[in-house]
């Protein structure tokens, strides 16, 4: 009969309260990466292909980082003035930039050469962004109030937008309809604007007496619902409601700057100027979680495959938080890959390789055998960890030491001690030792004497510790230390559970009085003057 290896009990924890499911994937983003611009960035936009690279704009450059290293890539500084909104074609191979000079420029990511330039703008351009749904269409918001969507190939304006009365410093085309063009404005207000029309047809603003001006837009992946942030003001409006307003958010204490969602448009990312970024729930609107930057946030973006968090700081730090991604994700990852025709060949454990239009096998392809034939898997035998070997031995005292080392979690050590005591070797296992064998059993008792998880086992052991060794006791000052802060922690325990009988008692009290004030006050009883003097 084969050994069976000891099983490492799982205990119960209590429920944290803190930290929610949700809160702690967010917290899984560690690690941050700091990266020290000489002005603040303004801009940071992931390429929507793999490998995700990003672009970061600030001063008179947009850098195209690598995500793996967290390095700079390439660096596009071919601007006059101030560059603002690098943003990453879908495809991974464009990059669209304006600047202060109210240039709009188109660079080939590899080369970095100039492919196209737009410049109708009499006034900085602080957004230029590739449609989504369209390679080849460029929208721009300048600050000489108008809204163009340019057309690439022809390097001219397909229709240019002017309902605006202030800057615009903040659109994006939506991701379901190229045709709809959502902007905002220091007017005050948030407009949609249809390329078909050439016209705006429609407007949302706050209240009329206190039109912020709007920083950022943002229109969910559906097409319906779009948000909006002015000042410290999160909206969100219903456009097949005719932009209604359904909800008003103040969680923040300063300005809102930037807006972005994960990849499942399920969690809204807000970045503000004082200094904090907040998720929220799309469903509830509800925050889930918070993160507190270093200074104000100016610009905010996560990666498609959620792995990483940029933020801009106005002090030009840049700052990525980076998230390890879990196994089941890694293998959807692959599994994607192969379903895309990464692999058109993968039999026998084999690797394809590419050869001149064809593909060719490194090894040849091993047998499959019959279509009705049983294939047996052959699996290796389990490495029975060090305690185990011992206990298969029947070395109880050397599987006690060795779950007593310091790199053993307290589970696998407490777990061992019950089997020794459903084999009755624990007494076995822990007679014949001198003051240096027993430190490590009296710092263990002295450590988890009070944890719950493990309190029975504890007093177990010390009962069979002082039943064998009483008559030695006084004979080692370090085995006299250790009993003595035993004896202490053990009494603080105690005292500590006296008080919270206490308390549960009088707790119980107040709560049976304020039942019976709150039936009697249903019934319209009277009640004692007692009762309601010992409630006051």
């Amino acid at each position: 009969m084969d050994y069976k290896a000891v099983t490492v009990q799982r205990h119960a924890r209590p429920h944290a309260t803190k930290h929610s499911a949700e809160s702690r994937f967010w917290r899984q983003f560690k690690h941050p990466v700091f990266v020290k611009e000489y002005a603040p960035v303004t801009s940071i936009h992931f390429s929507p292909a793999k490998p995700h690279r990003y672009a970061v704009t600030a001063a008179t450059r947009v850098q195209i980082y690598a995500p793996r290293t967290q390095k700079v890539a390439k660096t596009i500084s071919r601007f006059k003035d101030v560059a603002r909104s690098g943003n990453i074609r879908s495809d991974g191979k464009l990059v669209v930039a304006g600047d202060d000079t109210g240039l709009v420029q188109i660079f080939d990511i590899n080369s970095r050469a100039i492919l196209r330039t737009f410049d109708s703008h009499k006034q900085p351009v602080h957004v230029a962004k590739f449609s989504p749904l369209s390679h080849t269409q460029v929208l721009s918001c300048s600050d000489d109030t108008t809204v163009k969507l340019w057309d690439v190939p022809s390097q001219a304006e397909a229709v240019t937008f002017t309902s605006h009365t202030d800057y615009v410093r903040s659109g994006e085309v939506s991701p379901s309809n190229p045709h709809l063009i959502l902007t905002g404005s220091y007017d005050g207000t948030m407009r949609l604007h249809d390329s078909r029309s050439g016209e705006c047809e429609m407007i949302m603003s706050g209240k009329a007496t206190n039109t912020s001006p709007v920083e950022a837009v943002l229109m969910l992946p559906s097409g319906t619902v779009a948000l909006s942030a002015a000042g410290p003001i999160l909206r969100v409006w219903d456009l097949n409601a005719g932009g209604r307003c359904i909800r008003a958010l103040s969680n923040h204490q300063k300005t809102v700057m930037s807006l972005a969602y994960d990849a499942n448009a399920g969690r809204l990312l807000t970045g503000s100027l004082d200094q904090m970024v907040k998720v929220y729930d799309i469903s509830t609107y509800k925050v889930v979680h918070t993160m507190r930057y270093a200074a104000s946030v100016l610009c905010l973006a996560i990666s498609p495959d959620e792995t990483h968090i940029a933020a801009g700081m106005s002090d030009g730090t840049l700052s990525v938080r980076r998230r390890q991604p879990t196994a089941s994700e890694t293998s959807m990852e692959y599994a994607t890959a192969l379903k895309a025709g990464t692999y058109e060949t993968f039999l026998g454990g084999t690797l394809p390789l590419v050869g001149q239009g064809h593909i060719k096998s490194k090894t040849k392809s091993k047998p499959v055998g019959d279509a009705g034939e049983l294939r047996i898997e052959s699996r290796r035998a389990k490495r029975l960890k060090q305690y185990d070997r011992f206990l298969k031995a029947f070395k109880y005292s050397a599987a006690l030491d060795a779950v007593l080392q310091k790199n053993v979690p307290p589970t696998a050590t407490f777990s061992l001690i019950q089997e020794l005591i459903h084999r009755d070797g624990l007494r076995s296992a822990m007679s014949g030792r001198d003051d240096v064998l027993l430190e490590p059993i009296l710092r263990l008792l002295v450590k988890h004497v009070t944890d719950s998880r493990f309190g029975d086992l504890v007093c177990d052991m010390a009962s069979l510790l002082i039943e064998l060794y009483s008559p030695v006791f006084g004979q080692s000052p370090l085995v006299d230390s250790l009993l003595l802060r035993l004896r202490k922690k053990v009494l603080a325990e105690i005292r500590l559970q006296k008080e919270l009988t206490k308390t549960k008692g009088t707790l119980e009290m107040v709560f049976s009085c304020v039942a019976l004030v709150t039936a009697s006050q249903e019934t319209g009883e009277h009640v004692p003057r007692e009762m309601s003097r010992t409630l006051l």
